[in-house]
C-alpha cells in the first residue's frame, strides 16, 4: 500500500504556498492522476475554516490569519507538528467523506498507539482526543459523550492532540490533518481551538512521550497510505 500513496515529505513549508499548491493540483486533476500525501510542518499560522467565527480569535499578535476553504473552524499550525493533506480521488478510492474522515482519524489513533497512547473519537467534534490524566488508558469515553461537553465540562480530562479540516471538490480531497508532536502550544490560548473555548490543546512531548518530528510524520504517512487505500 505504501507504494500506491508513497509520502512526500516536504519539510518545512510555507502555508499559502502549499494551501495555492494543494488548489492547483485538485483543479488540474484528471480522472487518472494518481493521488498523492504530502506531509510537513508549517511556520506559526492560524487558519480559519468556512465556519470559523471572528470572535473566536481572541489575541492573534504577530502570528498571521489566513482564511481557508477547508471545513471546521479556527486552528494553528507551527513548528514541531505533522501537517498531513491527503490528495485523494474518492469516486476512484471508493468511499464517501464521512468515511474518508473515519479513516484518517483511525490512522491518527493507530499513530498514537504506535507510541503508547490511547487516542479517543468526540462524536460531533471531527480530530483526536486523549485522556490528559493517563494517555495510555484504554477505558471508552462515557456513552453518550459530545462534542458539547469540550465545552460545558471545565474539568474535562481531555485535550486534543489532532484537529482536521478537509476540503472536497469534484469528489477530491485536500487540507488534512494536524497532528501535536513537539510544540510551542501557547498560541492555542489566544484562540478558541476548533471553535471551543478553553479546549486543552497537548501534542505528545506534553504527555510524556519524547519523539523527532521525522519519526512521527514517517509513522503518520505509512498509517495513512494503508488506510486510505480503496
Amino acid at each position: 500500500m505504501a507504494d500506491r500513496l508513497p509520502p512526500t515529505l516536504l519539510g518545512r513549508a510555507d502555508y499559502a504556498q502549499t494551501y495555492a499548491a494543494m488548489q492547483a493540483f485538485t483543479a488540474a486533476r484528471a480522472a487518472d492522476t494518481p493521488d498523492e500525501l504530502w506531509i510537513c510542518e508549517h511556520e506559526s499560522t492560524y487558519t480559519q475554516g468556512l465556519a470559523g467565527k471572528s470572535d473566536h480569535i481572541l489575541a492573534p499578535g504577530d502570528i498571521p490569519v489566513v482564511q481557508t476553504n477547508r471545513g471546521g473552524q479556527v486552528t494553528y499550525h507551527g513548528p514541531g507538528q505533522v501537517v498531513a493533506y491527503p490528495l485523494i480521488d474518492l469516486q476512484r478510492a471508493g468511499y464517501y467523506v464521512k468515511e474518508y474522515v473515519f479513516r484518517i482519524e483511525e490512522a491518527v489513533i493507530r499513530t498514537l498507539a504506535h507510541f503508547g497512547v490511547t487516542g479517543h473519537r468526540v462524536r460531533g467534534a471531527p480530530g483526536i482526543y486523549v485522556r490528559l490524566s493517563d494517555p495510555a488508558s484504554h477505558a471508552r469515553l462515557p456513552a453518550g459523550f459530545t462534542s458539547e461537553q469540550l465545552e460545558s465540562d471545565p474539568h474535562l480530562d481531555l485535550g486534543k492532540i489532532a484537529a482536521l479540516g478537509i476540503k472536497v471538490s469534484r469528489h477530491c480531497t485536500y487540507h488534512g490533518v494536524a497532528f501535536n508532536v513537539a510544540m510551542d502550544l501557547e498560541p492555542f490560548s489566544r484562540i478558541n481551538p476548533c471553535g471551543y473555548a478553553g479546549l486543552k490543546t497537548v501534542d505528545l512531548s506534553t504527555i510524556g512521550v519524547h519523539t523527532h518530528w521525522s519519526e512521527a510524520a514517517g509513522v503518520l504517512g505509512h498509517k495513512l497510505a494503508a488506510h486510505l487505500a480503496p
